[in-house]
This record gives C-alpha cells, sequence and structure tokens, in this order.
C-alpha cells in the first residue's frame, strides 16, 4: 500500500468532495489519511508519506478562512519535494493568496479565474506516465485558467469550455476554445529529486469519480511516487 496524505477542505470546497473521490483508488493499492482542519496538520507529517494530495487553498477549513500556510510550512512542502517526495495538486490548491507565493511558485503556476460551471473537455496533449490510458473525457466543472509561472513546466493535459454568452462574467477573455492558446488540465514539473504534477478539473464529486479522472489520479500520485 502507498501511503498519501490528503489535505482537502476549505470555504469554496468541501473536503468530503475529494475525500468521497479518492476512495475506488483503494482499491488501486492506495492507503489515504485525510486532514480537513489545517490546525490538524504539522509539518513532520510530511515525512512519512512518499506523496501528499493538496485539495486546499490557504484556508485552514471551510468553517474556518484564517491562512495556515506559514513561512515555515510552505519551507517545510519546498523541503519535502527537493528532497524525493511527489505533491499531487489538485483543483483549488492552485488558488493563490498573498502569503502563499512559495507554494505557487512550487506547483509552477496558480489559478487566475473560472467562468461558471459548464461542460469541460479535457484532453492529452502528449505520450507521458502521468497521460498513460487516459481518455478524453467531459465534466460539468469550473473552468479553471492559470498563470503559468515556470518555464520548466510539462503541459500534459488541455482544457476547453463552450462560451457561456450573457452568463459568461468573462466575455472580455478569449477563455473558450480559442485557437491562440489552451488551458492547463495536468501539467507537471521536478524540483530537486521530487515530482509535482497539477490538475485543475475537480470542483465537483462526479469529476472525481469519472473513469478518466479516476485513471489520471492514479496516474498522478504514482508518477510523483517515483
Amino acid at each position: 500500500m502507498k501511503k498519501v496524505l490528503l489535505l482537502c477542505d476549505d470555504y469554496w470546497h468541501p473536503g468530503n468532495v475529494p475525500a468521497e473521490g479518492v476512495k475506488p483508488l483503494e482499491a488501486k493499492g492506495f492507503k489515504f489519511d485525510v486532514i480537513f482542519d489545517a490546525d490538524d496538520f504539522r509539518a513532520e507529517k510530511l515525512a512519512d508519506y512518499p506523496v501528499v494530495m493538496l485539495c486546499k487553498s490557504n484556508q485552514k477549513s471551510q468553517a474556518d478562512e484564517a491562512p495556515w500556510m506559514t513561512d515555515e510550512i510552505q519551507k517545510a512542502f519546498v523541503n519535502y519535494v527537493e528532497a524525493g517526495g511527489g505533491l499531487v495538486a489538485v483543483h483549488n490548491a492552485t488558488v493563490p493568496s498573498e502569503t502563499s507565493t512559495v507554494m505557487s511558485r512550487l506547483m509552477g503556476c496558480k489559478f487566475t479565474f473560472h467562468p461558471n460551471n459548464c461542460p469541460v473537455l479535457v484532453s492529452p496533449l502528449k505520450s507521458h506516465p502521468v497521460t498513460s490510458g487516459v481518455n478524453t473525457f467531459t465534466e460539468v466543472d469550473e473552468h479553471y485558467r492559470l498563470d503559468i509561472l515556470d518555464d520548466n513546466v510539462d503541459i500534459l493535459m488541455a482544457s476547453y469550455s463552450p462560451a457561456q454568452g450573457e452568463e459568461s462574467k468573462f466575455t472580455e477573455d478569449p477563455y473558450h476554445n480559442t485557437t491562440e492558446w489552451i488551458d492547463a488540465a495536468a501539467l507537471v514539473r521536478t524540483q530537486g529529486k521530487g515530482r509535482v504534477c497539477v490538475l485543475t478539473p475537480g470542483h465537483l464529486l462526479p469529476v472525481w469519480l469519472n473513469s478518466e479522472f479516476q485513471k489520471l489520479l492514479e496516474n498522478a500520485l504514482n508518477w510523483c511516487c517515483q
């Protein structure tokens, strides 16, 4: 069994979604230890796990929006990855705050915005262990757009969504299906001896339970475990 530390739960993203979403992966050889409230997290816990799944922004929990990513905690994540640990950052983990810039650099990206929930198509761009056996899929989700912060980020999957007309809050931005750019749905980078994988889908439970996303999660965890 591969032990995974799952950190989840913030104001906009109930922790029960990823906690339920990873349960099918237990049959694939993973054991998840889940922490919902960041007050229960200690940086020394990282050393007990070959990979951490982060599904939490810089808020302690859904009930407590206070930040939890101190300079010391962020440095602990950097040291953990550089020493060979793996980090799988999903969806809201990419949401930045004024005090979490170190974590954003570690992930190589940061969330900028999303339109209203809509059908989001996720499609592989290249062959990689993380995308192995993963086919194109579509689920209603928050379509995240990222700013890429590192030239060495390798974008493995793209996401697309249809224009939403008047209901879109971002009609001034070419957010949907343009030929000029793609939006990253999965990306990887390395730092020191460790590996980082970022996946942007995952706001709603049906996304997590989609068989293709399950395969993507399995691959990401295995790749980050090295």
